[in-house]
C-alpha cells in the first residue's frame, strides 16, 4: 500500500502541484518537482512563510526571476518590451535564483564583468542595470501583496556605469552622402535623404504615416505630426519638410494607402538591414550609422546659423520654449525657411565639416577635442 500523500498536493503529468488554503489565503503553485518527499518540505515551507506572513507580518522571500516574470506579464503591451526581455534572459543567469534583498552593484558585477568581455558597450550593460533599477523600485514601492506588504522593503541604490566608450557621432559631408546614398537602393535613398533632411530618428521614419500628414494652405505645403507612441520623449513631433524633403515625399505619395516609406509594398521594419551596410562598406564607411543621418541634419543646422531653440523644434527635442506641435502658421513658416537653410548651404558646409574633421582626428590624445572646435548641441 503506497505512502498517502499531503492534502494540498497533487500531480500534474510529471511534477507536483500546490492547491491548499491556509490561514485565509490561497496557495496555488508548482513545486517544480516530480518527487513526493521534495514537494512535501516546499509545501511545508510555503506554509510556513504565510504563517510568518499573515501573523508576524515577514515579508515573503521572492527571487529575481519572480519579479522578472512579474514585471513582463505587467507590461506586455510596452513598446520595449521584447528589449527588456532580451536583457532579463541574459540576466537570468546570474541574478535569477538570488532573493531581491540580495541584489546589489555588488551582486551585479559577474554580469557586468561577463558582458565587458563579450564586448558589449557600456551603453547596452547600462540599459541591463536600469531595467533592474526600475524593477526593484516597482518592488518597493508599488507590488504589495495580499496581506499589504510591498515586495521589497527598500530598493538598493544601482548605480550606473560612466560611459567612456560611447562611439562620437559622424556627420556626414556632402561628397560622403553623395557617395553612401549612390549605393542605396531608391527606396532605402528615399529614406535616407528624407531623414537628413528632417532630423527624424529610424523608427520615425519606417513608422512614417500618410494620416498624420497635417495640410497647411496658406503656405502651400504641409506638415506631419507624429504621435507621441512612436517618439522616443513621448511628446508629438512636428516635422517640417524642407525642399528635399519635400521632393522625397512627392515622390512617393500615393505608393502606399497608409505607410509613406515601403518596400514591395510593406512597411519597412528598419533601415539599418543588409542593403545599408553593404552601401557603407562599399563606400567605405563603415563607421556611418543610421542615427549618424540625423546628427548630419543637427550639424549643418548649426553651421547654416540656426538658433538653438529652432534646432530644438526642427531635431524634436524637448524645446526650452515649452512648445509642442501648436505652432503658428508664422512659427512653421519660420522652421521651413531655417530647414531650407542647409540645402542653400550646400558649398560652404561641405568645406568647413571636412576641415573639422581632420583637425579632430589629428587632434593630441591628452587635449580634449572641445577645445579644438566647438561642434554644437547634441543632435
Amino acid at each position: 500500500m503506497g505512502r498517502k500523500r499531503t492534502p494540498g498536493l497533487y500531480k500534474r503529468k510529471d511534477t507536483w502541484h500546490i492547491d491548499k488554503k491556509v490561514l485565509g489565503s490561497r496557495i496555488c503553485e508548482s513545486t517544480g518537482t516530480s518527487d513526493l518527499e521534495e514537494a512535501e518540505k516546499y509545501l511545508a515551507k510555503r506554509i510556513e512563510d504565510l504563517r510568518q506572513t499573515v501573523i508576524y507580518g515577514v515579508r515573503p522571500k521572492r527571487t529575481f526571476r519572480q519579479a522578472a516574470t512579474k514585471y513582463l506579464l505587467e507590461n506586455k503591451n510596452k513598446r520595449s518590451i521584447a528589449i527588456d526581455a532580451m536583457h532579463l534572459k541574459q540576466l537570468d543567469s546570474f541574478i535569477g535564483d538570488l532573493y531581491l534583498e540580495q541584489i546589489h552593484i555588488g551582486t551585479l558585477q559577474p554580469f557586468i564583468a561577463a558582458r565587458k568581455k563579450a564586448g558589449r558597450k557600456t551603453n547596452t550593460i547600462n540599459l541591463a542595470l536600469d531595467v533592474v533599477r526600475h524593477i526593484l523600485n516597482l518592488a518597493a514601492g508599488e507590488w504589495m501583496d495580499e496581506n499589504g506588504i510591498t515586495w521589497l522593503h527598500s530598493a538598493p541604490k544601482i548605480k550606473l556605469l560612466p560611459v567612456e566608450d560611447a562611439r562620437s557621432p559622424y556627420p556626414l559631408s556632402w561628397e560622403e552622402q553623395d557617395k553612401l546614398f549612390s549605393q542605396l537602393p531608391k527606396h532605402l535613398r528615399q529614406m535616407a535623404l528624407f531623414k537628413c533632411n528632417v532630423g527624424c530618428r529610424e523608427k520615425e521614419v519606417c513608422n512614417l504615416q500618410w494620416g498624420w500628414e497635417r495640410k497647411i494652405p496658406e503656405l502651400n505645403t504641409s506638415v506631419f505630426i507624429i504621435p507621441k507612441e512612436f517618439v522616443k520623449n513621448k511628446h508629438e513631433r512636428l516635422v517640417v519638410l524642407n525642399k528635399i524633403a519635400q521632393q522625397v515625399i512627392d515622390e512617393v505619395r500615393g505608393q502606399h494607402k497608409k505607410y509613406v516609406f515601403t518596400y514591395a509594398g510593406r512597411k519597412l521594419k528598419r533601415m539599418n538591414g543588409t542593403a545599408w551596410q553593404r552601401a557603407r562598406k562599399k563606400v567605405e564607411l563603415k563607421q556611418t550609422r543610421v542615427h549618424d543621418l540625423k546628427h548630419t541634419f543637427g550639424r549643418r543646422l548649426r553651421a547654416a546659423g540656426i538658433n538653438f531653440e529652432d534646432r530644438q523644434d526642427l531635431l524634436g527635442h524637448k524645446s526650452t520654449r515649452g512648445i509642442t506641435t501648436h505652432y503658428s502658421s508664422v512659427e512653421i513658416k519660420n522652421l521651413i525657411e531655417a530647414a531650407n537653410k542647409v540645402c542653400d548651404s550646400r558649398n560652404s558646409n561641405s568645406m568647413t565639416l571636412e576641415l573639422l574633421k581632420k583637425t579632430l582626428q589629428t587632434c593630441p590624445a591628452n587635449i580634449p577635442q572641445e577645445s579644438v572646435a566647438k561642434t554644437g548641441s547634441s543632435t
